[in-house]
């Protein structure tokens, strides 16, 4: 299992794209969680099989039909915990 972080940019807030990332996470067997950044941009924490998560990655980039998406960071990090499920954190 490989875990990555990725900082969504653009309009990503207000929209339903932590319930999309949510979704998606569960169709693709992701664990881990989405949240809401003070600067407009969502952060999300993924692990899941390297097939799964570029899988996953492919539909964040394309976001929701509300939303729009200008730009992803994306960091492979160092597993630090495990995820039992893929949560929204407010």
């Amino acid at each position: 299992m490989k875990q990555i972080h990725l900082t969504v940019y653009g309009n990503v807030q207000g929209v339903g794209f932590r319930y999309f990332s949510q979704m998606k996470a569960v169709q693709y067997g992701i664990r881990g969680w989405v949240r809401n950044c003070e600067d407009g941009s969502v952060e999300i924490i993924a692990e899941g099989t390297e097939d799964n998560l570029i899988l996953f990655l492919e539909d964040v980039r394309r976001g929701n039909p509300f939303s729009t998406v200008n730009d992803i960071s994306v960091q492979e990090i160092n597993k630090t915990e495990s995820f039992n499920s893929f949560k929204i954190k407010y």
